[in-house]
């Protein structure tokens, strides 16, 4: 849930902001706003998206300013669409919006779920659904994001659109659902920005995986994705940088190969991010190889710091076996149970590539 005001923001979903990312475009009157929370019930049911002028010209929301979407309960709406200075037009799910306009989604709640279900998609079960809460970041979601042919094309910010962050799973379900939050978006645009600043082509940044359903990830567990990962919950994405078109991740620091270190240059920036702006702070987790992609890394916004790495072998020695010689003194050969074994130890650390 969040809602926009003249001050700054509320709700756990909503993007900080600049100062100059506030509303501050001349109200259109009473009778737009009022007309725009009256149809509030229609949208509901079709999960449209709405067009809200940007406030800042050509910028967006959040700390990025590159931040073009919303995403708000129907209560929230109607309070949203009441803010004086705000200028709202009719819904509308197109995706040729200029960058100088944001489109508010309004979600469908979490409590239209029925058990596994909504509206014909399996979502599966949350881990409060099964008592397990182990903190705030950790509850049910307030609502989803709908997506249809006709608005998966929505940029949501100045690099991703809606359709990036659907889950893998149900490809010929329509419509789908998505959980998706303003901080991951506003933190993936910054990371690119640094990159960028710091001479690195970040242009091609890629969401490897982003939402995934309960029901998905359980799908995926013996796979490695952890069981209460982040991505159920909207605010997590695998990103890798791919500057030649090609699907996978490049060689960032020019020396010849696809490494480790490449992935790393991902994790450099996110640190740099996070001290810049404490509020987006959140895990990061480095994964060596991975499928036809290569390297990745897990961004999140949980709102505690984490760090892990996958995937990072040991080099593993060879088995020697040696076996005793027949000396002239006796006459048949050693028992296979003198036969010496001598092995390395064993690689530790091993672990699955797969996203967290």
């Amino acid at each position: 849930m969040q809602l926009y005001t003249l001050g700054g923001r509320t709700g756990s979903n909503a993007v900080a902001n600049h100062v100059d990312s506030l509303p501050t475009v001349a109200s259109s009157g009473a009778a737009a706003s009022s007309g725009a929370a009256a149809s509030s019930d229609s949208s509901v049911s079709t999960a449209a998206a709405k067009i809200l002028f940007s406030p800042a010209g050509e910028k967006g929301s959040g700390l990025s300013g590159k931040v073009f979407a919303r995403f708000v309960m129907p209560e929230d709406w109607i309070a949203l669409a009441s803010i004086p200075g705000a200028s709202v037009a009719s819904a509308s799910v197109q995706s040729t919006a200029s960058p100088s306009a944001e489109t508010v989604f309004t979600m469908r709640s979490f409590g239209q779920k029925v058990r596994q279900w909504l509206n014909g998609y399996r979502l599966g079960y949350w881990p409060q659904e099964k008592g397990r809460v182990r903190s705030e970041a950790y509850k049910n979601p307030d609502g989803f994001i709908e997506v249809t042919p006709d608005n998966e094309d929505t940029r949501v910010s100045e690099h991703f659109r809606l359709r990036d962050f659907v889950s893998h799973d149900q490809k010929d379900v329509w419509p789908k659902y998505v959980v998706l939050r303003e901080p991951l978006l506003d933190k993936l645009e910054l990371v690119i920005e640094d990159l960028n600043d710091h001479g690195v082509n970040a242009e091609g940044l890629r969401i490897r995986s982003g939402f995934r359903t309960p029901a998905h990830n359980f799908a995926v567990r013996g796979e490695g994705s952890a069981r209460d990962s982040r991505h159920q919950f909207g605010d997590a994405a695998d990103v890798y940088i791919d500057q030649e078109g090609n699907g996978k991740m490049s060689d960032l620091n020019g020396d010849g190969k696809v490494s480790f270190a490449d992935v790393k240059m991902i994790l450099d920036a996110v640190e740099r991010v996070e001290a810049r702006y404490p509020e987006l702070v959140g895990g990061t987790g480095l994964y060596a190889y991975s499928g036809r992609s290569g390297p990745f890394a897990h961004i999140d916004v949980r709102g505690t710091r984490a760090r892990w790495v996958r995937g990072v072998y040991r080099g593993r020695s060879r088995r020697v076996v040696r076996s005793h010689k027949t000396t002239p003194k006796i006459s048949k050969a050693l028992p296979a149970s003198n036969t010496v074994t001598r092995s390395a130890s064993t690689t530790r650390g091993r672990t699955s590539a797969t996203p967290e």
